[in-house]
């Protein structure tokens, strides 16, 4: 068995884990390559990410081309993605096989892929702007507002649920369109096929896109969005989990107690 271990530099405490998960590795006498999460390379036909959410969102974009699943192990703030498991108890698995895996649905436009969202603005991020929004070449409404998210459901709990967007099961094929703080009550998220080709436009002429919360390309006419043809491929030790981690760290349908 051969094993990418990717690792992100940025943040703290990534080298003690580095070394104890290769450590692990050594002792198993399997196979492995360690890349920095902005120097990947396929080498394994499992990847052990190391680090938050980001860190793994863009090494499932990377292995999405190759099928080659990606387990988080995390070192960030909520790790929605990533195993709270020790990492003996994660490499033991791996070098088990005794791990499950995902198929999610990314997203494309503008040559990118995203696994969790295009959050579209304004050039000017400090006002309001206007927005078109249109499905299949066909006007569907306007928001005055901050700026709209475009989510797979794996980023439906990410951004777009913080500005009020619905949860979607992460396996679905849908697309959501969640407006950031609209300036009208009658506003509403809206969820749509994944074969929709969505299009947005602003009254500003220009638009501010960010991709997956980090690459932001700046000052585009309009951008038109879809379901990529490929799926990133996520790996994790328990099958069927998302519901208790919506509870264990959203804290969904949790009653507060004094």
């Amino acid at each position: 068995m051969k094993i990418n271990v990717v690792y992100n530099k940025n943040i703290d405490g990534y080298k003690d884990v580095l070394e104890a998960v290769e450590g692990l590795l050594i002792s198993y006498k399997t196979e492995f390559k360690s890349f920095d999460i902005d120097n990947m390379l396929s080498f394994g036909e499992i990847s052990l990410v190391i680090g938050g959410d980001g860190t793994l969102l863009k090494a499932a974009r990377y292995y999405a081309d190759s099928k080659v699943p990606v387990l988080g192990i995390n070192l960030g703030r909520l790790g929605f993605l990533s195993q709270a498991a020790s990492v003996e108890d994660v490499v033991e698995a791996v070098i088990n096989k005794k791990y499950y895996t995902e198929e999610r649905m990314m997203l494309t436009a503008l040559d990118k892929l995203a696994l969790n969202d295009f959050v579209i603005k304004g050039c000017d991020p400090s006002r309001t702007s206007k927005f078109y929004l249109e499905i299949n070449g066909k006007n569907v409404c306007d928001y005055i507002a901050d700026g709209l998210i475009v989510s797979t459901p794996t980023g439906s709990t990410a951004y777009g649920l913080s500005a009020g967007g619905p949860v979607l099961y992460p396996t679905t094929d849908v697309i959501s369109i969640v407006p950031i703080c609209p300036h009208t009550l009658n506003a509403r998220p809206i969820v749509v096929p994944a074969g929709e080709e969505i299009t947005i436009r602003t009254g500003d002429k220009l638009l501010s896109v960010s991709i997956d919360g980090f690459d932001t390309t700046k000052c585009v006419e309009k951008i038109m969005i879809k379901a990529a043809k490929n799926k990133a491929l996520l790996a994790f030790l328990k099958e069927e989990q998302f519901y208790s981690v919506l509870r264990d760290k959203l804290h969904w349908g949790i009653s507060e107690t004094k």
